[in-house]
């Protein structure tokens, strides 16, 4: 078996470039860059296949960048917030976790108790 996947169309033996897929639903037919696994229902098509792509009367062609873009500026600030929230520490044992008290922790698990409301009369 050879690594390089070859196009799905009958007789065409040109190297994969691109996959269609199909999405019924939305009478849609995406065409994307090479998947990285071969998956059921979708079908890889060579340059000249998917150059020459056309789908039914009423359906929609999505054509997908075939080149990965580099990530925005937006993309990587995001990251890096994500990277922060993640890394801020866990509330202290005892401390209100919403309207509840952490009282007791087992692992991963921890058990709470619901925090007494504030009733001044």
């Amino acid at each position: 078996m050879s690594p390089v996947r070859s196009c799905s169309r009958t007789a065409c033996r040109q190297p994969a470039v691109f996959t269609l897929t199909y999405v019924y639903a939305d009478s849609t037919a995406v065409l994307g860059p090479l998947a990285t696994y071969v998956e059921p229902h979708c079908y890889d098509l060579c340059a000249e296949h998917a150059e020459r792509l056309t789908a039914p009367r009423g359906w929609e062609v999505v054509r997908l960048p075939s080149e990965a873009a580099s990530p925005s500026g937006d993309d990587l600030e995001a990251l890096a917030n994500a990277v922060r929230e993640a890394a801020r520490p866990a509330p202290a044992a005892g401390e209100p976790v919403g309207q509840a008290v952490e009282v007791g922790r087992r692992g991963h698990l921890r058990v709470l108790k619901s925090a007494q409301p504030n009733r001044e009369r």
